[in-house]
């Protein structure tokens, strides 16, 4: 069994944030354990700029945010578990993780949880009609474009004016592609005005409030959504439906923090966040067991996640400390 002073799970701006700080608050063996192949997190593939505002004063694209942490990381002699997946956690803060070189049992004096989030899918907003391809998340989208390499589509509609989607109309102006609409159930958009200003109106995109999808259309690949219009209560108003052509459809309609571990250990949820319960150092139900960032809940700005992270950590060194 492997043992460390401080263990984060997730390799993200949170997780990268808490244990810098862990380190220069005196820890001593720090780990960071991250299921994808590099740090980072869902940063690696916002390559648009408008983040470290806040906290560098300047703006930064996505990876740029990234490495900085990455090299402070290394400055700080932290160790780095890479495309590793933790698969358990314990009340008495036992880790149990797997790679491909096998199972890995971790015993820690404290815990950072910050393993971010996810996005929701069709499935959980319950669109019906035909399930043919052509139907993403914007992050999926995303990340097929940025990183990957791929077009997703020719002619998109985006379902949600979320920030992701909002950025991800404007990349698919720039690659050549045509986005029919923004489409918002609401009367009230739910991402950060900037955005709206810089990847719709400065791009001539579309934005349609109170508008949702009732039917996909397809068989091989998509063909059209049928739209229509909503009322206060964002339920579909009868006989305003109206079909829009096209062959891709993203999906941006919220995010939900990964917290399947955190409920197996038996930590209390805040059901209005559906992240963690946590105290002002960050500290969950279980004494010991800290987490920050989207895990905790949503942020719009990782500038905020981090700073929230640096607070974790500090927490984290003196519990270790302190016991």
């Amino acid at each position: 069994m492997l043992n460390y002073d401080i263990v984060v799970v997730g390799g993200g701006p949170a997780g990268l944030g808490a244990a810098i700080e862990a380190k220069k608050q005196g820890a001593g063996k720090v780990v960071i354990i991250e299921r994808d192949i590099e740090l980072g997190g869902i940063l690696q593939q916002c390559i648009h700029n408008g983040f470290g505002l806040h906290i560098f004063n300047e703006e930064l694209t996505g990876p740029e945010y990234a490495q900085r942490y990455i090299e402070m990381a290394k400055d700080e002699n932290i160790e780095i578990l890479l495309d590793t997946m933790v698969t358990s956690i314990s009340g008495d803060k036992k880790i149990a993780a797997m790679n491909t070189r096998g199972t890995i049992s971790i015993k820690a004096k404290a815990i950072v949880l910050a393993m971010g989030c996810r996005e929701r899918a069709r499935g959980a907003i319950g669109i019906p009609g035909d399930r043919p391809s052509g139907i993403f998340t914007a992050g999926t989208a995303q990340r097929y474009m940025n990183i990957e390499g791929y077009k997703v589509g020719k002619k998109i509609i985006i379902m949600g004016a979320g920030d992701v989607g909002m950025i991800m109309a404007r990349r698919i102006v720039l690659e050549g592609g045509e986005v029919v609409a923004v489409l918002n159930r609401g009367a009230v958009v739910r991402g950060l005005t900037r955005n709206v200003v810089q990847c719709l109106e400065h791009y001539d995109i579309p934005l349609l409030l109170n508008h949702n999808i009732v039917r996909i259309n397809g068989k091989e690949r998509v063909e059209s959504v049928t739209v229509a219009k909503t009322d206060e209560n964002k339920e579909p108003i009868p006989g305003t439906e109206n079909k829009f052509k096209c062959d891709t459809i993203l999906l941006s309609v919220g995010l939900i923090p990964e917290n399947e571990l955190t409920r197996a250990a038996g930590i209390e949820i805040n059901p209005e966040t559906n992240g963690p319960v946590v105290n002002e150092d960050m500290e969950s139900s279980i004494p010991g067991i800290f987490a920050c960032g989207n895990v905790v809940k949503v942020h719009d700005v990782v500038d905020f996640a981090t700073q929230e992270s640096q607070k974790a950590g500090t927490a984290a060194a003196r519990y270790v400390r302190t016991t």
